[in-house]
């Protein structure tokens, strides 16, 4: 409980510097929305941020490891493919997926028989689905209520499709999306993909427990092996 008090603080005090500024005393940076949140809202905020700044990080390093994927989106650069994908207004949602939406474009990306871009249909349902977990808002206020269980699932499902993607191969045995490269004669690792992912679990573990605790709700833990698991529900939560 002391550790979840001190965490609701943090955004108090980040505010609060923030509005310090860089003289020491000056309120320009003052919003005034800020007055319609309380603690567990900014904190919410801060986690979500954390969330889709990951989320944009693990796009680009899917690109650069697969370039083959975003040439088939139609774009001239990497960085207009991350414009479009990564573009809120869209809804996560891309008409080259049909209906599927969430784990469902998951799924789709890592299927065999996909021809697609598997690194947009991959984003696209991760995306999706944490948008869903975070109730599809932006930014939280003192009426706002976020489901402990969506972000708990949420987690579950990203440890799942971690497992997936690093293991999904086609009918020769070749991978479908390059991730983790690990190590060669006198050179580290790169499991910068693995970090991410791993961001983005914590976040929402961590946000889904202190929300859990301050609202006396209770989460269902589940227990699975990756490599036969199937995905929590997330949308079907309310």
């Amino acid at each position: 409980m002391k550790m979840l008090a001190g965490l609701l603080l943090i955004p108090t005090l980040l505010t609060g510097c923030a509005q310090m500024g860089e003289t020491g005393n000056s309120m320009s940076t003052f919003e005034p929305k800020q007055l319609g949140k309380s603690d567990i809202d900014r904190v919410a905020d801060i986690h979500r941020r954390e969330v889709f700044l990951s989320l944009r990080a693990l796009t680009e390093k899917l690109y650069r490891r697969n370039p083959r994927e975003w040439k088939k989106s139609g774009y001239a650069t990497l960085e207009a493919t991350l414009d479009h994908l990564l573009d809120p207004r869209t809804g996560w949602r891309l008409p080259e997926l049909g209906q599927k939406q969430g784990t469902e474009a998951i799924l789709l990306a890592l299927s065999t028989n996909y021809q697609g871009d598997r690194v947009a249909a991959f984003i696209a349902g991760t995306g999706g689905m944490l948008n869903v977990a975070f109730d599809e808002k932006t930014e939280f206020f003192m009426f706002d209520t976020l489901e402990p269980q969506k972000l708990y699932n949420s987690a579950r499902n990203l440890e799942i499709a971690a497992w997936k993607l690093a293991n999904a191969r086609d009918a020769g045995g070749n991978l479908l999306l390059l991730t983790n490269e690990m190590a060669a004669q006198q050179q580290p690792a790169n499991l910068s993909f693995e970090r991410e992912l791993g961001k983005m679990i914590g976040n929402l573990d961590l946000l889904s427990h202190i929300i859990a605790d301050r609202e006396h709700r209770t989460i269902v833990h589940v227990t699975h092996s990756l490599a036969t698991a199937v995905f929590l529900p997330v949308l079907a939560i309310k």
